[in-house]
């Protein structure tokens, strides 16, 4: 084993040490479901039982990586000759069974992970149907005197992914709509706390394909996994591409690797609210994108500077659209349970995991508040020095921080960014400052008086996807992020002017 192998295997077992969570495993498994003239079938758990089960190999669900890979890799050799009819009938069953068993599916990811919110996690599988598929795929032509050139986007074949805890479900979901659209075949290792959710997804998926155009595999995950299944992921031969969604150290290990990898790093997103906003949207808006699944969102507003003169009437407003202001000390009182001190001088401070995801009422409730029933999110005013600023924490709490002024609160904001380039969000009428802090902070999303999720077309102009693609700077990933391109020329002949 090389150097770069062994930094790459030393990542990897860092970030899977940090999960922190046994390997899940299936129970039983529901008869399939009759289909006919082409319908997919809604496919309802016996008595609302959880999970199917698989034995080795059964409906893409596999032990090991060799095998899973060597599945994959037959399946997208039969899926490459297909007509791209048939990838298109690919992305139509993965929307359409987010989106009829989304309330089933949503529960059992809840019922698994036990992070964010039941509401949330069914919508999040009813918008899948918004991520982009084969219409991406657009073949550029150029003609002359020297005849005909044409490029198009060709798939790399099998892709390997890890997929996170947060939106175990709909990641995978929504990276299979991209690359089945791409023509692509592929092998997921989810996150272990939710692996039994994934695992579900990828058997019914690979049910209704299987009907629908005779390949089976095309979508192969690992049933338990573990160090060493991720590791030969990223090391595997078979494997062309890989696409990882977490953290800074599995981005650094996917980055290290020595293949093509389309990296969904961390983020901290900012806000930014000066004196010309519209203060009433402004709160509107930040309860709703920091409070959407728990803020389980890489997207979702973590910590807001607001300059000075609008301070108190934008705190108060917050109180108005479903947040709940904690005073100082009890700020301090959920500031100790939410972290630890850092373990060495300079270091981050340790989030406490136990509380990611929780509900507003239930972190409250931990420092001896009650809040009103429809509380959506907990905030207040705090300085810089507080751990929720400068950590990613993904709970229902914001820190409001007073600037002096909106220079001020933008050199904030890009602090507190910590260059990861992700998202950024601002609340202002003067397009002079809304144009200054989007070349400033230079990340991938970018939103200007409307809440996080209008940079995924979830409010906004645009299109969806889970993977958002910053360090290795694909972007909002889509159809086309996972293609090669690919010419093809014809000299001399089809000059037809």
């Amino acid at each position: 084993m090389n150097t770069t192998e062994t930094t790459i295997r030393a990542v990897v077992e860092q970030v899977l040490q940090q999960l922190g969570s046994k390997p899940a495993t299936a129970a039983s498994k529901p008869a399939p479901a009759r289909t006919s003239g082409g319908e997919i079938p809604v496919i309802s758990s016996r008595n609302g039982a959880a999970f199917s089960a698989g034995s080795r190999g059964s409906d893409g669900v596999f032990h090991s990586v060799d095998d899973a890979v060597a599945a994959a890799g037959e399946a997208f050799e039969k899926f490459r000759m297909r007509p791209v009819s048939d990838r298109e009938k690919v992305v139509q069953i993965v929307k359409t069974l987010c989106e009829q068993q989304a309330e089933e599916l949503g529960r059992l990811e809840m019922e698994e992970t036990k992070i964010g919110r039941l509401d949330h996690k069914v919508e999040k599988l009813k918008i899948i149907k918004l991520v982009p598929g084969t219409e991406f795929l657009k073949p550029t032509a150029y003609t002359g005197d020297r005849g005909l050139t044409m490029i198009e986007q060709a798939p790399f074949g099998v892709i390997g992914a890890i997929t996170p805890v947060t939106h175990s479900l709909p990641t995978l979901a929504g990276n299979v709509v991209n690359m089945a659209a791409a023509g692509n075949s592929m092998v997921f290792n989810p996150h272990p706390s939710g692996a039994k959710i994934a695992c579900e997804g990828v058997r019914r998926f690979n049910r209704e394909i299987s009907r629908a155009i005779g390949i089976e595999n095309l979508v192969t995950i690992i049933e338990k996994p573990t160090i060493e299944s991720a590791d030969e992921i990223f090391q595997h031969r078979g494997v062309k591409m890989l696409c990882v969604t977490g953290g800074p150290a599995v981005a650094r290990a996917a980055l290290a690797a020595k293949k093509k990898s389309v990296v969904a790093g961390p983020g901290n997103p900012p806000v930014v609210v000066d004196e010309t906003a519209d203060i009433d949207n402004a709160a509107k808006c930040i309860v709703a994108g920091a409070a959407y699944d728990n803020n389980l969102l890489c997207i979702g507003e973590k910590e807001v500077f607001a300059v000075a003169p609008i301070f108190d009437k934008l705190m108060d407003a917050v109180g108005r659209h479903g947040g709940f202001r904690l005073n100082s000390t009890q700020i301090d009182a959920l500031t100790k349970l939410a972290f630890a001190p850092p373990k060495e001088q300079g270091g981050h401070a340790i989030l406490n995991k136990d509380l990611v995801g929780k509900d507003a009422a239930v972190l409250a409730q931990m420092i001896g508040v009650k809040v009103p029933a429809g509380t959506q999110l907990l905030y207040g005013e705090t300085d810089t020095n507080n751990p929720f600023v400068p950590e990613e924490q993904m709970m229902p709490f914001v820190p409001f921080v007073r600037a002096k002024n909106t220079q001020h609160a933008i050199e904030l904001a890009l602090e507190f960014e910590h260059g990861f380039g992700h998202t950024a969000i601002i609340h202002s009428r003067d397009m002079r400052t809304t144009t200054m802090m989007g070349r400033l902070m230079n990340t991938t999303l970018f939103i200007a008086n409307g809440p996080s999720m209008a940079g995924l077309g979830l409010g906004g102009e645009g299109f969806l996807s889970f993977s958002v693609a910053t360090p290795s700077g694909e972007g909002v990933t889509t159809p086309a992020t996972f293609t090669r391109s690919r010419r093809f020329v014809l000299a001399d002949d089809l000059r037809m002017i």
